[in-house]
């Protein structure tokens, strides 16, 4: 039998007892739940909150006014709020705030709690709930949001007395914030709200058993060094643990240290600078084949705050098959799930490779360092062999990669760039030169479609809070990911968020069209969305008079009735214009359409499911297939060169 959820759980206690609110303790200053929830938020530091009232949240609502600490940003859905608070997080490292109200309004930002759950993000989602007595009998907006959110979230509160708000919310904060991050919600009952408390701050917390490791213990630091002692095809293998843990500083001096190369999932793009020469870029279904190959021919994978996700190891059991493993995460229940290490790290990335560095050294002052030269050949001629590249539309638009490439070029060097999810999105993370930590904000393991506008905002609104703004937010989107929360632009206008917004439109459902393409026959099923200058039959839809192309909505119109300015652009030399006059627009949002080719694909690719050593890197070249050697490497120099362990006493800098 299913065990009842907690707040299940609580509904089916006898409702007898009506003064269970009575208060026992008078230390502090008297005053209502609502005021002690405002008044928790600013004694946390907490700086913006985003959100949307409702009737079961009101009473706090009521207490926000021109004196309150924070600021507040009134979205236009609470899913949005949501991805705000997430874009928030990512830009500034500080933990996330929004407040919505119960029921619908709770249900909603569900998915942003998934999506933070997901990737890691510190988030205190604060939801309204009907009152104590009233839980239980399916009255108006009532939902049992612990029990919804209990498996997406990293914890879940159901506070129903005014006295426990001070320290719930200082609970909640710190679980956000330490050990792996994530999202932690606060459902908080009318009954709490309008109750009476004392106040008093600091709180002590009551968390008995949550205490993260942050350092190794045992022998692990010297089996590590001593793998890479051992290791002749070592790559460092970052996922997006390292870039919560900021430890972008720690992984560049290992990869300095030992001479491996660094490959990098979704999440961890700019981890360290594209233009260090380690930095082979993304690996899996849409890497690079040099971060690709080198991790299928590794003979140690170094796993940093990464969690071996399907999109990167593809076929599990063929992934990295010759590698031994090292795996380094702050969450134990990481360790060993997908692949079993043969040396497991449980503890703060940052603070784990602090220490492991010392003893690597130390090891290669006795030791000295395995030669890399020919693993590095290997590398360089996948590099030379296979790089970045795309095909050249048939039809006159604008090639997507072409455009990514040249806001990259055109943007101010501290940029945060964010995207929806979508073609558009892998894009993205290959073609933009990244070169700071934490200049990239994307939805990666939930792959939520409607992101990239929301969180944009909350990542000017953190740059305006923390760093005055200088650092300009782009986001990349396509027309269908924008669709899904356009509204948001009125309160980019409304609360001078000026971020500037380039959608890829290529009037389809680029991903899956992509997929149909491939696996489905051609079969555009449901994917044309008929909202720009579609080319081709199958994508043209015409008026009556068959004369002028359907725009729905005309994304130009759409900016300039939210306040926005709207800019077009079919051509290259109009694209380049649009973009230097977006980048000197300051005061409020500006979007750009381009009109991109709607048979552009994500290339290389692997097939959900198959194996790394099959990934595509244009129709009909697997460079891969069979084991093939890296080019350059040759079958002589393959057998005495790339798998041949050799040592040397010097380093081998790269």
């Amino acid at each position: 039998m299913a065990l009842p959820t907690p707040l299940q759980a609580f509904s089916g206690v006898p409702k007898t007892h009506a003064a269970t609110d009575q208060q026992t303790i008078i230390d502090g200053e008297k005053m209502t739940g609502a005021q002690a929830l405002v008044r928790s938020l600013e004694d946390l530091g907490v700086e913006d909150v985003f959100g949307i009232p409702g009737g079961a949240i009101l009473p706090v609502y009521h207490q926000i006014n021109n004196s309150t600490k924070f600021r507040f940003v009134l979205m236009r859905h609470e899913q949005a709020a949501g991805h705000a608070a997430e874009g928030y997080a990512l830009a500034t490292g500080k933990v996330g705030v929004c407040l919505v109200t119960s029921g619908p309004g709770a249900t909603n930002v569900v998915t942003a709690i998934a999506d933070a759950n997901m990737d890691s993000v510190p988030m205190v989602v604060i939801t309204g709930q009907v009152g104590v007595q009233a839980i239980g009998t399916d009255a108006f907006q009532e939902a049992d949001i612990v029990g919804i959110t209990y498996p997406v979230s990293k914890h879940s509160f159901l506070v129903t007395r005014a006295q426990d708000i001070p320290r719930v919310l200082s609970e909640a904060y710190h679980i956000a914030s330490t050990g792996r991050p994530g999202p932690v919600v606060v459902d908080l009952t009318k009954t709490a709200q309008t109750g009476d408390m004392y106040y008093s701050w600091p709180q002590r917390m009551i968390l008995p058993g949550y205490n993260p490791t942050t350092k190794a213990h045992g022998r692990v630091l010297s089996d590590a060094a001593k793998l890479f002692s051992q290791s002749y095809r070592p790559v460092l293998y970052v996922g997006g643990g390292a870039a919560r843990a900021n430890a972008g500083a720690q992984v560049k001096a290992l990869a300095d240290l030992t001479g491996a190369p660094v490959v990098t999932t979704l999440p961890a793009r700019g981890i360290i600078p594209d233009t260090d020469p380690k930095n082979l870029g993304m690996l899996g279904m849409h890497g690079t084949i040099a971060a690709t190959g080198a991790v299928q021919r590794a003979d140690l994978l170094v796993a940093i705050g990464a969690r071996f996700d399907d999109r990167v190891t593809g076929k599990l059991d063929a992934f990295a098959p010759t590698a031994r493993v090292i795996h380094i995460d702050i969450d134990p229940a990481e360790i060993g799930k997908n692949r079993q290490p043969d040396v497991p790290i449980v503890g703060d990335v940052a603070a784990v490779l602090d220490d492991l560095i010392p003893e690597i050294e130390r090891t290669q002052a006795i030791q000295g360092k395995p030669n890399l030269a020919p693993w590095w050949k290997a590398i360089d001629g996948w590099r030379k062999e296979y790089p970045m590249t795309w095909d050249k539309p048939t039809d006159g638009s604008l090639a997507p990669q072409w455009v990514i490439k040249k806001l990259s070029e055109l943007a101010d060097s501290s940029t945060i760039w964010v995207t929806g999810v979508g073609q558009h999105q892998m894009w993205a993370s290959q073609f933009i030169d990244f070169e700071n930590q934490h200049s990239w904000i994307s939805s990666g393991g939930l792959g939520t479609m409607g992101y990239g506008l929301p969180a944009a905002i909350g990542a000017s609104v953190g740059s305006a809070r923390k760093f005055e703004g200088k650092k300009p937010v782009w986001l990349i989107d396509g027309d269908g990911s924008f669709q899904m929360t356009s509204e948001e632009l009125a309160a980019a206008f409304l609360d001078h968020a000026p971020v500037k917004i380039a959608i890829l439109n290529n009037s389809v459902y680029g991903m899956v069209r992509q997929w149909q393409t491939l696996f489905y026959e051609h079969h555009y099923s449901q994917t044309n969305l008929l909202d720009g200058e579609a080319h081709g039959t199958d994508g043209a839809g015409q008026l009556a008079d068959d004369s002028v192309p359907i725009e729905v909505p005309d994304f130009i119109k759409l900016a300039e009735a939210y306040g926005c300015v709207g800019i077009r652009a079919f051509t290259e030399d109009e694209a380049i214009a649009a973009i230097e006059k977006a980048n000197q627009i300051n005061d409020r949002p500006v979007l750009i359409d381009f009109r991109v080719w709607k048979d552009a694909m994500v290339w290389p690719m692997v097939a959900a499911g198959a194996s790394n050593d099959e990934v595509i890197y244009k129709p009909g070249i697997k460079p891969l297939t069979g084991g093939t050697p890296a080019p350059g490497t040759g079958p002589d120099e393959h057998a005495t060169g790339v798998f041949k362990h050799e040592t040397t006493t010097a380093a081998n800098e790269h």
